[in-house]
């Protein structure tokens, strides 16, 4: 969908695959549970900065005119450029190794962990924003932007988020709309390993 991210490769390492300063990232401790509502590093033109997983959508409103209610964790890749609630909005990208789904029932459930056959980053295609608090604090606010699953993830989940080579970060950040468009497809399939995430403590932030 995701549901939650981990990223566990030092900052450093994050800040040398894209070519970019680490800053004051450096010290960024490994990160097991990464939940919506909470700061995630996310890479824009500009470089490393953390940003809060969620967009408050204050001020933005739906195709009938009418106020956008919920927090955006998730936008659909088939109308994020084209939503008016999406008007506006930046380009990102997380990256992280993996993210988090869940099967089955309430209290029953599963989770899964799913992550690359051969570990190291998996980079997330996303759009962001700056909210304006109240007492005039910026808030930079990220969604992370979801396709159809590839056949691997469908069993756990209809969505999975738009995961991008290396070589189309750029494109993602500083492309045009039609270039950006052409990158949310489903991950190839064989390059995800997917597996029952039972040793994760759900209650640690």
């Amino acid at each position: 969908m995701p549901g939650r991210f981990f990223l566990t490769t030092p900052m450093t390492q994050v800040a040398e695959a894209f070519g970019t300063p680490v800053g004051d990232l450096a010290e960024e401790p490994p990160r097991q549970n990464i939940q919506p509502g909470q700061e995630i590093v996310s890479l824009t033109a500009d470089g490393l900065t953390r940003m809060r997983w969620g967009m408050i959508p204050v001020g933005r409103v739906n195709a009938r005119g009418r106020p956008v209610m919920e927090t955006i964790i998730n936008a659909r890749s088939e109308t994020v450029f084209d939503k008016s609630a999406f008007e506006g909005v930046g380009r990102a990208v997380i990256p992280v190794n993996g993210w988090y789904e869940w099967t089955g029932e309430k209290r029953r459930k599963t989770a899964w962990r799913i992550a690359p056959t051969n570990g190291g980053l998996l980079l997330f295609a996303a759009i962001t924003d700056c909210w304006q608090a109240p007492g005039g604090t910026s808030v930079h606010q990220i969604a992370a932007v979801t396709c159809e699953p590839n056949a691997e993830v469908r069993p756990i989940h209809h969505r999975m988020g738009v995961i991008l080579e290396p070589e189309d970060v750029q494109v993602w950040l500083s492309g045009d709309e039609e270039q950006a468009k052409a990158l949310t497809t489903p991950w190839p399939e064989g390059r995800l390993a997917i597996e029952e995430a039972a040793d994760v403590d759900w209650s640690a932030a």
